[in-house]
This record gives C-alpha cells, sequence and structure tokens, in this order.
C-alpha cells in the first residue's frame, strides 16, 4: 500500500498534516478478519527502526481504528525480519518533528517515548503485539505498550542499549521481575520468546511459521466479545497495575534515564557514531565482546 489508490486508509491520515497528501507512508494496514485491524511497521530495510514518522503513525492508525466501531482489536506487527530493532539512531529522523507535543526540557525525549506508548495503554480497544526476529530497546517498548504480546520462539527481546545508557520505559522490573529484570538491564542480554512468557513479558509463544495465523486466531477470539465488555475489561487490568503504581514508576524512570545522558560513556558511544554515520560500527563495538545482536550483516 504506497499510495492512495493502494490504500484504503490514506484519507484517515489525511486528517493529519503530519502524513502529508498520500497518506501513510511507513505503515500497512489490513483488515484480515471481520472486527480485526492489522498495522505493520513498513521500514524492513532498516530492521523497522522507529524514527518520529513511525512511531506517529503507529500511534495516528491505532487512534484511528480505537474510533472505529467495525474495529474490536488491532495487532501490530513489523515487516521484513523482525518487529523492530528499536528507535532510529541513524540519522531517520533528520528534518522530522515529533508526531506530538511534549514538555521541554532535559528529560523531554524519555518523557515523550513514554507517553507514546501509555497512549496505546489508554486506547478502549485491545492492541496486541505480533513480536518475531528482533524486538529491541523502543520496539520492545512499543510492544510492551500492547495489551497481549504474541511471540515468536525465534524473537530476541532485548534492551542492549543498557550497555551505554538507561532505558526510555522501565517496565523490566514490572513484567519480568525484579531479578530477571535486573540481570536485563546489567548485561543488556535478551530473552528468547520461550523465556519471554516464562518471565512474564510475552503472553504466548509459537513457532514463528505459526506466529502471524495463532496471532489472528487469538484476534478473532477477543473480537468475539461484545466491544464495550472489552473496553471495561481492558482497564480493569490497567486500573489494578496503575494502583500498584506502574504508570508513576515508568515515569520516574525518564529522569534516570535522562541522568545517562550526561554520563561519559555515553557521550562517548554518541561520538562514536558521528552522527548516526558510524552507527553500524559503534553497535559493533559495543556488543561484539557478547557475541550477541549480530549488528554486521
Amino acid at each position: 500500500m504506497s499510495n492512495n489508490e493502494s490504500n484504503p486508509y490514506a484519507d484517515y491520515a489525511k486528517k493529519s498534516t503530519h502524513y502529508g497528501e498520500d497518506g501513510y507512508k511507513v505503515v500497512l494496514i489490513d483488515e484480515p478478519a471481520e472486527g480485526v485491524r492489522r498495522i505493520t511497521l513498513n521500514r524492513p530495510e532498516k530492521r523497522n527502526a522507529l524514527n518520529h514518522q513511525l512511531r506517529g503513525e503507529v500511534l495516528h492508525a491505532l487512534q484511528t481504528g480505537d474510533q472505529d466501531s467495525s474495529v474490536k482489536v488491532m495487532i501490530v506487527r513489523g515487516a521484513g525480519k523482525c518487529f523492530s530493532a528499536g528507535y532510529d539512531l541513524g540519522g531517520g529522523n533528520e528534518g522530522l518533528d515529533y508526531p506530538f507535543h511534549t514538555a521541554g526540557g532535559d528529560s523531554q525525549w524519555p518523557r515523550h517515548v513514554v507517553e507514546s506508548w501509555m497512549k496505546i495503554w489508554d486506547l478502549s480497544k485491545p492492541v496486541i503485539a505480533q513480536v518475531h526476529g528482533y524486538c529491541l530497546a523502543g520496539g520492545s517498548e512499543l510492544a510492551t505498550g500492547c495489551d497481549v504480546v504474541y511471540v515468536a520462539d525465534t524473537a530476541q527481546v532485548g534492551y542492549p542499549a543498557v550497555r551505554f545508557g538507561v532505558p526510555d520505559m522501565q517496565f523490566h522490573p514490572w513484567l519480568v521481575g525484579m531479578r530477571k529484570g535486573m540481570e536485563m538491564l546489567l548485561t543488556g542480554d535478551s530473552l528468547s520468546g520461550e523465556e519471554a512468557v516464562s518471565y512474564g513479558w510475552a503472553t504466548r509463544c509459537f513457532a514463528e511459521a505459526e506466529l502471524e495465523a495463532k496471532t489472528l486466531e487469538q484476534a478473532q477470539r477477543i473480537a468475539s466479545i461484545p466491544g464495550d465488555i472489552l473496553a471495561l475489561n481492558k482497564r480493569a487490568v490497567h486500573r489494578q497495575m496503575e494502583v500498584m503504581g506502574l504508570r508513576d514508576g515508568l515515569r520516574q524512570g525518564t529522569e534516570i534515564c535522562t541522568l545517562a545522558t550526561h554520563q561519559a560513556t555515553f557521550k562517548a558511544f554518541i561520538e562514536a557514531t558521528d552522527g548516526g554515520t558510524k552507527l553500524t560500527g559503534a553497535l559493533q563495538e559495543r556488543d561484539e565482546k557478547f557475541g550477541d545482536y549480530r549488528t554486521k550483516k
């Protein structure tokens, strides 16, 4: 769906000047079953790196679906080899503004992205993350903001950016527990799909070849429930988490994330990327001692 003729939802995108006359540029939208709308991150050549445009279009598409009475549940997935390898650090935001306003100040960026993914939390309709391949850093934050997470057994869910900084959205102790969350933040190591389920981050794990069909099957089961009841039951779970302090905890974590940007290690890594032109080399140097993520391929 690269133009208005092949993208029936281009008119939705036109309602926001952020997307221009041709509608969505980096998401694809389809409806694979009655009551199910699917949103596909479509920057496969960049491993679906989350630049401002992609984040804005995903949120716009989700908010549009939330207002559509024919939609009962939505799925977010990634095109190509992975769900998302994280935020775009390679110059992909040049000339792009944040997709919505966040108050300025030293912690504007982490506050902005936490606010982004909590917008999914605040929708009335359930959102499913369909995760395969890399689901790293910002990609894991996007999936965390969704209500249900189905993962491929071959998925890698992690936050390698802790090897030079602090996560923007510190969901780890909430969803995988203090001990495993601590290990993930101290090493940057990833979870497999099966581990992600066993520790509580993901809902179910399927063989990668079955992931799409199984996710759709589960979406259809959800869509069989009346929408007004779905909305209340989604809210019931979230209210319990908020009473325990999840939203406040994530917000406080943004200040610790900001402190990291003033550390010598963080500054050295950013300098090594040379404005994004040497990002692959910087990532390779960061990760090669751990023998993971294989940034050169």
